[in-house]
């Protein structure tokens, strides 16, 4: 029987021995447990996932992230087996758009363009013309003709920002994120107020007012990147608290701090979706080749279209 108290850098032995003789690769999103993206062979955003699936030779892709992000992966890689080491890692956000419920929103609107954000499932890419995520939406949009009419899904937050920085007028699913809606305007002045020379860094999943008092507002790998070449010294960081460490090896010099939700006291700024993922589990699922992702072939099919299209335009 195996010890309950086995080390993190036993385990992480184990995943490495394990990766190697099954042929696997490990993808890991940013807001992921730092130990898990210590033994990751890839680390990105929605996007840098997706593009690494369909470039990958591997065997086995092992998405430590949230289902949708295996859905993609395998809508890429039909012919790959994909696992997630937590079938319950679902997403707030996808759920917040029901296929039927979508479905029947943008029948209403048969003139309109549908472009659905990456956090959806298989099932809404499916009534999609074009994938975006955060880091590619505004230039997606922006190579859209003035005058098409579009509908934008689920993240309404997203589709303000984009509507905010394009002209557009696009019209929006009402969907959001749990993490970022809940970011607190009143705990980041108040925060900003005890650290005036940071900068505020937001991701566009936060509501309106976040933005607006944003000094940048970008995707997770956007943020990152301007963490790299700003020259502040410290920043207060919108978005969820994973992506500190990354921004912490990148930039040893520099003072990042998390932002809170709520109210000051409250350091609500992890989705719990995320952080169901644990060493552990990484290696029974690399052990046991399982949880499997699987997408119906021919809601498959129609996903991989929208999916494509998202890729060759960025």
């Amino acid at each position: 029987m195996e010890s309950k108290n086995i080390s993190q850098e036993s385990l992480a032995e184990e995943i490495k021995k394990l990766k190697e003789e099954k042929g696997a690769v490990i993808m890991a999103h940013y807001y992921q447990r730092d130990e898990v993206k210590e033994v990751a062979d890839f680390i990105g955003d929605s996007l840098a996932l997706a593009r690494k699936a369909a470039e990958t030779d591997a065997r086995i892709i092992v998405m430590c992230g949230v289902h949708f992000m295996g859905e993609t992966a395998k809508i890429l890689c039909p012919d790959r087996k994909v696992i997630i080491p937590d079938a319950n890692a679902g997403c707030s956000l996808a759920d917040s758009c029901d296929p039927v419920e979508f479905e029947k929103f943008t029948s209403a609107h048969p003139d309109h363009t549908v472009i659905s954000y990456v956090n959806t499932s298989a099932a809404v890419k499916a009534l999609t013309d074009i994938v975006v995520t955060s880091g590619n939406a505004r230039k997606i949009v922006e190579a859209l003709p003035a005058d098409e009419k579009i509908i934008f899904g689920p993240d309404h937050n997203l589709g303000e920002y984009i509507n905010s920085v394009t002209g557009r007028s696009m019209l929006l699913w009402n969907g959001a994120c749990h993490v970022h809606d809940r970011f607190s305007l009143e705990a980041i002045v108040e925060m900003k107020k005890a650290h005036p020379g940071a900068k505020v860094l937001v991701h566009p999943e936060c509501r309106r007012p976040l933005q607006i008092i944003a000094d940048k507002v970008g995707s997770t790998a956007a943020l990152l990147d301007f963490a790299r070449t700003d020259d502040a010294k410290e920043y207060i960081v919108v978005t969820e608290s994973g992506i500190l460490f990354d921004m912490r090896k990148a930039c040893p010099e520099k003072t990042f701090l998390a932002a809170p939700a709520q109210d000051a006291e409250c350091q609500c700024n992890e989705c719990d979706y995320m952080r169901m993922i644990t060493l552990k589990k990484l290696r029974d699922a690399l052990r046991d080749e399982k949880p499997e992702i699987t997408v119906d072939a021919e809601v498959a099919a129609k996903a991989l279209r929208p999916i494509e299209r998202m890729l060759a335009m960025s």
